[in-house]
């Protein structure tokens, strides 16, 4: 059967893959920016101990370039769910990217796992 844009075509068959997918990034979202504000406070505390005025605002540029690369990974996934909204034609596909997009950005909930259990009964 083909079940091209509903909610048990391509995504569902490979909801595994997503729910993967989902974990890494979750993992990524949140350990990148932590680590990159890190750094910034790092780089921040050794211009302040050095007491060079030049190295303290160099260090104030790089802590909030770096919170801003923070802000923008943590923020990627909103952001292209919002594209995908967008793009005309979406409706065809919208029940079968439904399932990759909370198999994604939400890889523990029952939905996914649902998901996952049937696929891989049915196929």
């Amino acid at each position: 059967m083909n079940y091209i844009g509903t909610e048990y075509g391509f995504c569902a068959q490979t909801s595994s893959f997503w729910q993967l997918v989902g974990y890494f990034l979750l993992v990524v979202k949140i350990v990148i920016p932590v680590a990159l504000i890190i750094i910034g406070i790092i780089t921040l505390g050794k211009a302040v101990i050095s007491s060079d005025e030049k190295d303290t605002k160099k260090g104030i540029n790089s802590l909030i370039k770096k919170f801003l690369v923070a802000a923008v990974i943590f923020f990627v996934p909103n952001i292209i769910t919002a594209l995908f909204s967008v793009v005309s034609n979406f409706n065809d596909v919208k029940d079968d990217y439904i399932v990759c997009n909370k198999c994604m950005s939400h890889p523990n909930s029952d939905f996914c796992k649902k998901k996952v259990y049937l696929t891989t009964e049915d196929v």
